[in-house]
């Protein structure tokens, strides 16, 4: 057995017997790659690496081997992966492109398959797969107006979109927790979809008088781990607590 098989599902089963094409482009923020691929596994999913060349440049494809424990795609063949993952017959559940470059992301909205990822791409969007993307790239490129319309381009298409964290200049990739957690809202039962949850929890005070408040010692982490299920099953969640905690998708009162 790969090394890599002996992590499936540690943390959850949340994405047991799921299988995810990871599609990584020429973006630095493919040093990432790793660390995304060992945390969908930990939840119980097999990650199949698909690489651009110009990926490679940044990352070794053997990195992405040993994180998946699968060969990495860099090219098609008469093997036709895209076809085997992401046709409608393939055994792929879903792509996820991250990171995805400005460059990749236009040619994935104009049904330009020049490279591994946009083969996979078209394939997929084809073929009624899901797919999600996570844009990395300097915010200047981000707010390019051909990548603006393209990426609304792409929401039009039902590609999903895991927001960047703007900072220093750069519209950077989303943590890993946060990918992971969209992965498993998409793949996920939608057994609440078109559902508003509201939950409370945590130390939240009720004002007495100027100087009073009521109030308790909750750690607020129930309500939490509450409103992530919710978000996973497809509702729109608003959670209500003293301590914000910057919870991806989650309305934070």
């Amino acid at each position: 057995m790969h090394p890599a098989k002996m992590i499936c599902g540690v943390e959850s089963s949340s994405l047991e017997g799921r299988t995810i094409v990871l599609g990584v482009t020429g973006s630095i923020a493919a040093v990432r790659s790793v660390e995304l691929a060992r945390s969908l596994a930990r939840r119980g999913a097999s990650v199949i690496p698909v690489m651009t060349d110009a990926a490679t440049h940044i990352l070794h494809p053997d990195a992405m081997h040993y994180a998946c424990g699968e060969e990495v795609v860099t090219t098609i063949t008469g093997g036709v992966e895209h076809v085997a993952y992401c046709g409608v017959e393939g055994v792929g559940d879903l792509l996820l492109v991250a990171p995805a470059t400005a460059n990749t992301l236009s040619k994935i909205a104009c049904g330009i398959d020049d490279t591994s990822v946009t083969t996979f791409a078209t394939t997929a969007l084809g073929s009624g797969k899901p797919v999600l993307v996570v844009p990395a790239m300097h915010e200047a490129m981000y707010n390019h107006m051909a990548v603006v319309d393209n990426i609304e381009r792409l929401r039009e298409m039902g590609v999903f979109f895991v927001e960047p964290v703007f900072e220093e200049g750069a519209a950077k990739i989303a943590a890993s927790k946060d990918v992971v957690l969209e992965v498993e809202r998409v793949l996920g039962s939608h057994s609440l979809d078109g559902k508003k949850i509201l939950i409370t929890g945590g130390a939240t005070s009720e004002r007495i008088d100027p100087i009073r408040i009521i109030t308790n010692r909750a750690s607020g982490r129930t309500g939490i781990e509450l409103a992530l299920e919710a978000y996973r099953r497809g509702a729109s969640v608003t959670i209500v607590h003293t301590a914000r905690r910057n919870i991806h998708g989650i309305r934070e009162i």
